[in-house]
């Protein structure tokens, strides 16, 4: 967690009814607190937002923008962050974080969450440097894939799925994480936007048309992730010299062809040769393999062998 000094909220302080216990990390925009409802003593998850390039917290805890240039930016950022956690508190799904609540406050907008126990992707993919099992990785990313599905039936997209925001609960029931990049489908990225290296493609990094392909280019880098032990390359890097080839050739002896296919097709870095939806990723990874060709019985081969012309001969 990066440290920056005198922008968290103390812990004892008290917004809208919840109790901030401590810090538990933060992005490039916002700040994630663990807290207590002091109604019914439950715990949270609280998100603040206060993006430190745009703004800062005064000694009487109002945020306040930095300066009259990144005033409209501060706005315009608090406006998209109360839109989109106002969206994300209509989804119900058990692989979607639940954001309960959402308020204004201290000049900015807080959302508040669910607090789930687990561990991230990230944390896993460090203990085992030399790649995940594929029965954890089909464990894990079908669900994560429903609940994806979910959020784009909502006409949102996430626009920042990596490892870190993929939590891990008991018995690998992942759930998906940080939604601070999402927007709208049908919005062009305006403004600053988080993406991160390796995880985003091409599109994204030059304001493209983003869509459903988007995220499952993030997908599938979060299963290379997985197998390999490292991001992949960035896609501004891909598209100036694409070595990154070979997907299925790479791991077959670990991992089946399938689920290499289909990393590989998640990242392709033409969004037309992606899968355009989530359920035609699924439909791919559901299906029965095909079973290898049988080898032709044993006289058949030594039969094929066989100089006929000698046999004419005889």
């Amino acid at each position: 967690m990066r440290k920056r000094s005198n922008t968290y909220l103390a812990p004892g302080t008290i917004v809208q009814g919840y109790r901030i216990e401590k810090t538990l990390g933060d992005g490039g925009f916002s700040s994630v607190y663990l807290a207590t409802a002091l109604n019914d003593g439950r715990q949270v998850a609280i998100k603040e937002y206060l993006p430190p390039t745009q703004a800062r917290r005064t000694a009487s805890g109002r945020i306040e923008p930095l300066s009259d240039e990144t005033a409209p930016l501060f706005a315009s950022g608090i406006r998209r962050f109360f839109e989109e956690a106002s969206a994300l508190s209509k989804l119900h799904h058990p692989n979607i974080v639940e954001v309960t609540d959402c308020f204004r406050a201290h000049n900015t907008v807080y959302m508040v969450m669910r607090y789930e126990l687990g561990r991230d992707l990230r944390w896993y993919i460090k203990r085992h440097p030399q790649g995940l099992s594929e029965k954890f990785l089909r464990t894990v990313f079908p669900p994560l894939l429903a609940g994806l599905e979910e959020l784009h039936q909502h006409d949102l997209l996430h626009l920042d799925i990596k490892p870190a925001n993929i939590l891990l609960r008991s018995g690998g029931n992942p759930l998906l994480l940080d939604f601070g990049a999402a927007q709208k489908a049908q919005e062009r990225p305006a403004g600053l936007r988080t993406l991160t290296a390796g995880f985003a493609p091409i599109e994204q990094h030059t304001k493209g048309h983003v869509g459903p392909w988007t995220d499952l280019y993030a997908i599938g880098a979060s299963i290379w992730a997985c197998i390999s032990g490292r991001a992949p390359p960035p896609a501004t890097t891909r598209a100036t010299k694409d070595t990154f080839r070979g997907i299925p050739n790479r791991y077959r002896h670990r991992y089946s062809s399938q689920l290499l296919e289909a990393i590989d097709w998640c990242m392709q870095m033409n969004q037309l040769e992606r899968p355009q939806n989530v359920s035609q990723l699924l439909a791919f990874l559901n299906e029965t393999p095909k079973p290898a060709a049988e080898p032709p019985p044993l006289i058949g081969r030594w039969l094929d062998r066989w100089p006929w012309w000698r046999l004419k001969r005889l």
